[in-house]
């Protein structure tokens, strides 16, 4: 599979495009004025204790107080206060956490009112941003996220990802933690560091060290922000990049120089595949990336077929539903065109998660099926889906109702863009699908009368304005779609249609779209 990441930098921030096979699957964007990232670590004030809730409000610096659960608090609050205090007393001499003597971990069902008190500090950790009319999410169990690793404070021993399945490998990697650690840290090893030589990843965490000690610097200034995680691009990096990468490409130099030198230190023999875009054309066009984020954020997907999902989002959930449109089931078993159409919406809808980063509860309505074998394939193939996705998820069998739950972690709001554009006709009092898909709807028509009807001589009604753009250059698109699908195809120029719209017709004039 070829992987390449995209980096577009412009005033508002970067964008960041991950492509897999030249396919669209993720979408960030890194906006410039944002004070914050999930990671952040502060110095919060605890404003308000919710005995209800059994959680407490914090001032981490902004409009909304964060919401503190009891159940985030974490096994070693004691330790995190206790250590936050004497830091905060001994100014410039703080002391060191190998030698820190621990209290007695609190249960898991207390009250937060025993652990915390209104007006005292507490340093957290941003887990979920801001979403709806709800603050931060926060946590008072720091992690320091590496390369290889992630480094617990006050916790202790080593554990491995359970996608390290070879014993001696697990075994290896744990001797290698074990000696390099100090007391009163715990780590956790991450997929990434399989295989690995021990000088790479004892680096990895003496980097983290590094980081360690510069919230505690802060923390003696009484900074209200202690530790402020990379920007985006770098944090992709950091979680994603592996030897299956093709190609890192970026258009603002500052960016470029940033990412080298990031690279040179997490990732040194990865250097030779960040590269710097300079042409004067757009990065997103070179890629074709501005076509596929048009076509993949509205509300109704097309995946093949004349198959198409509609994407609803509620404050409570997402709910997705899946429909053939009218022009499937024209051949063979009625029960196995559906099951392929399921399982090509499984694959676009695990695709469409990871590309909006929708979270929560997902609610998908596939099309009913009455064989139950058939239902536990499609079960698999969207769990095979899912396990592409680096965020966590769970996914339920096929209910009596015929729907299926997913859950997705949710740590932001869902990614909407708005891809219509002003209508030429009307002047902006309302809003059209993107001219830019014709084209693409049409060929969609194409393929499904090529393999369904099997016709071989239509003609294609256009408005006047996009029959020239179909007979331009030197292989006019009207000859490459003759070739593509043997079929002798006429351009006819129509007044009476709107500038996105078409026909497809016979050589008896019947429309085709109606089939």
């Amino acid at each position: 599979m070829k992987r390449n990441l995209i980096i577009q930098s412009s005033k508002q921030g970067l964008d960041i495009a991950l492509l897999e096979d030249d396919k669209l699957v993720e979408f960030h964007q890194d906006v410039a004025s944002k004070e914050y990232l999930v990671g952040d670590i502060y110095l919060g004030k605890i404003k308000k204790i919710l005995p209800g809730l059994n959680a407490a409000f914090v001032d981490i610096g902004y409009s909304k107080n964060a919401f503190l659960h009891y159940h985030d608090l974490g096994p070693d609050i004691r330790n995190f206060n206790s250590f936050t205090n004497k830091v905060l007393r001994g100014g410039d001499q703080y002391p060191e956490i190998s030698t820190f003597k621990k209290f007695q971990q609190i249960s898991k069902g207390g009250e937060i009112g025993k652990a915390l008190e209104t007006d005292h500090l507490i340093m957290v950790q941003v887990i979920k941003e801001p979403i709806s009319t709800k603050g931060h999410r926060i946590s008072s169990q720091i992690t320091l996220a590496g390369r290889y690793i992630v480094l617990i404070p006050f916790s202790e021993g080593v554990s491995v990802s359970k996608r390290i399945r070879d014993r001696k490998e697990r075994k290896r990697l744990t001797d290698i933690f074990m000696e390099i650690k100090s007391p009163n840290f715990g780590v956790i090893v991450r997929t990434a560091a399989e295989n690995k030589d021990g000088h790479l990843l004892e680096k990895d965490f003496n980097s983290i060290i590094v980081r360690w000690k510069e919230i505690m610097k802060n923390l003696s200034e009484k900074k209200t922000k202690l530790l402020g995680e990379y920007n985006k691009a770098t944090s992709i990096l950091r979680d994603m990049l592996n030897d299956s990468f093709d190609s890192i490409v970026v258009n603002d130099k500052t960016s470029f120089n940033e990412l080298s030198e990031y690279l040179e230190k997490i990732f040194p023999e990865q250097r030779k595949i960040l590269r710097f875009h300079g042409g004067s054309r757009d990065l997103f066009e070179s890629y074709r990336i501005d076509r596929q984020i048009k076509s993949l954020f509205g509300k109704i997907i097309n995946f093949g077929k004349g198959a198409y999902l509609v994407i609803e989002h509620t404050e409570a959930m997402t709910v997705i539903d899946v429909n053939s449109g009218s022009k499937a089931n024209r051949e063979g078993e009625r029960e196995e065109n559906v099951l392929s159409i399921n399982i090509d919406a499984a694959e676009e809808i695990a695709r469409q998660l990871r590309l909006r980063d929708i979270g929560g509860l997902i609610v998908v309505d596939f099309i009913d099926m009455r064989s139950y074998e058939n239902q536990k394939i499609l079960f698999e193939k969207m769990k095979v889906a899912m396990r592409k996705d680096k965020t966590q998820n769970a996914c339920l069998p096929i209910s009596k109702f015929g729907l299926m739950e997913i859950t997705r972690q949710r740590v932001k709001p869902a990614l909407e863009l708005s891809i219509t554009e002003t209508c030429p006709v009307c002047r902006g009092s309302g809003e059209v699908k993107p001219t830019i898909l014709v084209v693409d709807d049409i060929e969609h028509s194409l393929n499904f009368i090529h393999s369904e009807l099997k016709v071989k001589q239509i003609t294609i009604k256009v408005h006047p304005f996009i029959s020239p753009f179909l007979r331009a250059g030197i292989i006019p698109q009207t000859i490459k779609w003759m070739f593509k699908y043997k079929m002798w195809i006429r351009i006819k120029a129509s007044q009476a249609l709107h500038l996105i719209d078409y026909k497809i017709l016979d050589n008896k004039g019947k429309d085709l779209e109606e089939f």
